[in-house]
């Protein structure tokens, strides 16, 4: 970690224009659509090399969604499998926990190269702690929320947070249909993240396909987990490259105020 600090404060020496003009809203940095597959649906016997195309079709980053047959019903990735994967994609990783007592396992994940914990408020004794100690370990925190779980689990705690994931589809299954019905809890999250003045995405995950991105992307995300749908293209890059011009032209024709980055897309 010291030799990220020592980057930054390089950086703060060397761009001047960071200290002269005011901080960006949590949107003036959103200038594409981030698209995060999620490998559920890959095939195992080859997910090395699913990683490797995923990451050559431009993702933002990788998700590994892991289960322990207990919070949700299945069980997938362990740390092994990610950790052996990792060295066949330059993007990141992020590992959506979808576990009981996630907070054991915090360090084996990270070590296996995921720079970024999602987590479910539902499943932790001490929120507060677990948040801050993903921290601690030098990655990044998301909180994830089911489609009955409301915003005000994750509201009191938006400073320790640096990405809200908004469930589409009840946790637990790949290929289930995106429910449109949380579209005005994601509104309602935009308009919470904006008015707390925290730099923080705002993921969806569930469903999100050519024909339901769309309605995501309106209603305020910005980072967009796919798993069933992009298979289903003819191929990853023609994939990633659709889904985000679908994202992009709804922000586009349904732009906030507090979106300078929609202007700057047209």
């Amino acid at each position: 970690m010291a030799g990220r600090g020592s980057t930054l404060k390089q950086r703060d020496r060397t761009d001047l224009s960071s200290t002269l003009s005011p901080p960006a809203s949590p949107f003036e940095t959103r200038m594409t659509a981030k698209i995060v597959p999620s490998v559920l649906p890959a095939d195992l016997a080859r997910l090395g090399a699913d990683c490797a195309a995923l990451d050559a079709a431009g993702v933002d980053r990788i998700q590994w969604d892991v289960m322990d047959g207990h919070f949700v019903p299945n069980l997938t990735f362990g740390p092994d499998v990610i950790a052996a994967c990792r060295p066949h994609a330059t993007c990141g990783f992020e590992a959506h926990l979808m576990c009981e007592r996630p907070e054991h396992m915090l360090p084996a994940y990270i070590e296996a190269g995921c720079e970024l914990i999602i987590v479910h408020p539902e499943t932790l004794q001490q929120p507060h702690r677990t948040y801050a100690a993903i921290r601690e370990l030098g990655v990044r925190t998301g909180v994830a929320l089911s489609p009955a779980t409301g915003l005000g689990l994750v509201e009191h705690a938006l400073d320790l947070v640096d990405l809200l994931l908004i469930m589409t589809v009840d946790p637990g299954f790949g290929g289930q249909a995106y429910l449109p019905s949380m579209e005005p809890k994601i509104a309602a999250a935009r308009s919470m993240i904006d008015d707390s003045g925290h730099d923080i995405e705002l993921e969806v995950d569930g469903g999100i396909g050519p024909d339901t991105i769309a309605g995501a992307a309106a209603a305020g995300a910005d980072v967009f987990v796919s798993g069933s749908a992009l298979w289903r293209y003819a191929n990853f890059v023609e994939g990633v490259a659709d889904l985000r011009r679908r994202a992009e032209g709804a922000w586009i024709a349904s732009p906030r105020p507090s979106s300078p980055a929609i202007t700057k897309l047209t």
